[in-house]
C-alpha cells in the first residue's frame, strides 16, 4: 500500500518543473492542470491491493457504438479474436528530451540556491495532488477508447449542452447489467502500473458493450496517457476517486453536476 511522502513529491516536483516557466510554476491551477492530463505515479514500491479498492481491467480499443460484426480490409480482419474491432493504423509520434533540457533539470535538482523554489513548489503540488485521490472498493472492468460521433450527447445530461472532446478525461460505462456501477459524474482512477495512472470522470453510458459486462470506455486522451492509442487489449487497475477541488475543468469533465 502507497503512504503519500514528500520523497513522492520531490519525484513530482523533478518530473513537473520542466512543463512550467516563469511565475506558472507556483501557480496551482496550472499545477493542477497538469496532474489531471499527465500520467500520475502512486511510487516505485506502491503493490496494488483490493484494500485500497483496485480492480483488474482489460483495456482495449472497441468502438463501442458501431457495428459488431466482422469487417475486412483487404485480406486482413479488423475483428481479433475476441470480438472487439481493431483501430486502422495511425502515425505514431514521440518527442526526446535533450541533452540541454536533461542538464537543466538536473541542475535544478542539485542546486542549494532552489531550495526556497522547490519548497515552493513541493507546498503547491502537495495541494495538488491532495485535491483527487483514488478511494473505494475494486471489482472487475473492461476499458476501452472511442472518438468522433460516439462522443456526442452523453446520456449524463438530459440537456445536451455539453460534450467531451478527445482531449477531455471522460468516459462511458456500460449501459445495462452492470448494477454496481459508478453513477454519472463519479470519478475513476485507473493505473497501467504504479507509474502509470489517470483520473476520468462518468459522462456516458455505453449502448454498444455487452449486457452484464463491466466496461468502462475512455476518451483518447484518456486511454493516451495509459498505453499507445494503436494498442488493442490491456490489462489496467481501476478504483473510485474523489472529486476535484478546489480547481475543475470543464472542458476535460464537463459541468459541476
Amino acid at each position: 500500500m502507497f503512504l503519500h511522502s514528500g520523497l513522492a513529491t520531490i519525484v513530482l516536483v523533478t518530473s513537473w518543473l520542466p512543463l512550467f516557466t516563469g511565475a506558472s510554476v507556483l501557480e496551482p491551477r496550472s499545477l493542477a492542470y497538469t496532474r489531471y492530463t499527465t500520467p500520475h505515479s502512486l511510487g516505485d514500491n506502491y503493490v496494488f491491493d483490493a484494500r485500497d479498492g483496485w480492480q483488474t481491467t482489460n483495456v482495449t480499443d472497441m468502438q463501442y457504438k458501431y457495428s459488431r460484426s466482422s469487417v475486412s480490409h483487404g485480406n486482413e480482419s479488423l475483428v481479433d479474436s475476441s470480438g472487439l474491432e481493431k483501430r486502422a493504423s495511425k502515425a505514431k509520434s514521440s518527442k526526446k528530451a535533450t541533452s540541454s533540457t536533461k542538464s537543466k533539470l538536473k541542475t535544478l535538482a542539485l542546486s542549494k540556491a532552489n531550495i526556497l523554489t522547490g519548497a515552493s513548489v513541493v507546498h503547491a503540488l502537495d495541494s495538488v495532488w491532495n485535491s483527487l485521490k483514488g478511494i473505494g472498493k475494486a471489482e472487475d472492468v473492461t476499458i476501452t477508447w472511442y472518438t468522433g460521433h460516439d462522443l456526442e450527447n452523453p446520456s449524463c445530461w438530459a440537456s445536451g449542452n455539453w460534450a467531451p472532446t478527445d482531449n477531455s478525461f471522460a468516459c462511458a460505462l456500460t449501459l445495462d447489467g452492470w448494477t454496481s456501477k459508478p453513477q454519472c459524474f463519479k470519478f475513476l482512477e485507473l493505473c497501467k502500473d504504479s507509474k502509470t495512472c489517470v483520473f476520468v470522470r462518468v459522462v456516458d453510458t455505453c449502448a454498444g458493450c455487452a449486457p452484464g459486462s463491466k466496461h468502462v470506455d475512455l476518451t483518447k486522451a484518456a486511454f493516451s496517457n495509459l498505453a499507445d492509442i494503436n494498442e488493442g487489449i490491456l490489462s489496467v487497475h481501476m478504483r473510485p476517486a474523489t472529486d476535484p477541488s478546489p480547481h475543475w475543468f470543464e472542458e476535460l469533465w464537463g459541468p459541476k453536476a
